[in-house]
């Protein structure tokens, strides 16, 4: 049942990356602030970027966009948060998974 839980959070969150949810709120546009905070809400987009900005520290693949980040946070501000925040994310929907399921699939 965890596995299966795990699996349809993952499938959200992959569909709702910038190529439609953001891609929409920039074309009603909204202030580009506040959709690249909400992109980086998500851990597996923040991990992405951050992977990128590792092998490009100007993030020159993102365009605009990395002016935004980059000035938000700094290059290694944003490493660190890139790889920090989905490790943290990970760790809590964790614990929140073991102590929902422990009952029912743990032995």
């Amino acid at each position: 049942m965890a596995q299966g839980t795990a699996f349809v959070v993952w499938l959200a969150l992959l569909v709702f990356l910038d190529l439609i949810l953001l891609g929409v709120m920039v074309r009603e546009q909204l202030p580009h602030g506040l959709v690249i905070g909400i992109a980086l809400t998500n851990p597996l987009q923040v991990f992405r970027t951050a992977s990128m900005a590792v092998f490009d520290p100007q993030l020159v693949l993102l365009g605009p966009a990395a002016h935004v980040i980059l000035d938000a946070f700094g290059r290694v501000g944003f490493l660190i948060y890139g790889f920090l925040y989905p490790v943290f994310v990970g760790a809590l929907t964790a614990v929140i998974g073991f102590v929902m399921f422990r009952r029912g699939d743990l032995p």
